[in-house]
């Protein structure tokens, strides 16, 4: 990119810009070998025990799934934790901000992965906050 100059750059600006060019396409190429490392990884351990979470079910009452039955046709499964246990007056305003993005996304998402949202409070107490913010297609679970 040394041809492309600005309106009254310096000599001094170029080199220091190109430089800078120069070590961001390095920090790029750093980026691109650590993630395809992250991809070859190979599998980790098998989960010791199918862990068991609380949902609302399809007749709207709690009920208890496990990990595995989350996965459903999907091979992937993806939980965000959500910061909103029981000792809280309010969830993480950081987590909430997030999820009311992701509940636009989520319908998307569930077509190639499970999501599910998952926190400590209460799975009704859960459900009720949903409904307040208008979350309408996040999959929510409690430990």
């Amino acid at each position: 990119m040394e041809h492309l100059n600005f309106p009254n750059e310096s000599a001094e600006y170029r080199a220091a810009r190109n430089a800078l060019l120069n070590d961001e396409m390095a920090l790029r190429a750093q980026i691109e070998s650590v993630a395809a490392k992250r991809r070859a990884l190979p599998l980790g351990g098998e989960v010791a025990e199918d862990y068991v979470f609380e949902r609302i079910g399809q007749n709207s009452m709690p009920e208890r799934v496990t990990m595995s039955d989350l996965f459903g046709s999907h091979g992937t499964l993806m939980l965000y934790i959500f910061m909103y246990g029981p000792e809280r007056d309010q969830p993480c305003p950081g987590c909430t901000h997030l999820l009311d993005g992701m509940d636009g996304a989520a319908r998307h998402i569930g077509q190639r992965a499970a999501l599910y949202i998952v926190a400590k409070s209460p799975i009704a107490r859960l459900a009720a906050f949903a409904h307040r913010r208008g979350w309408e297609h996040l999959s929510l679970l409690s430990t």
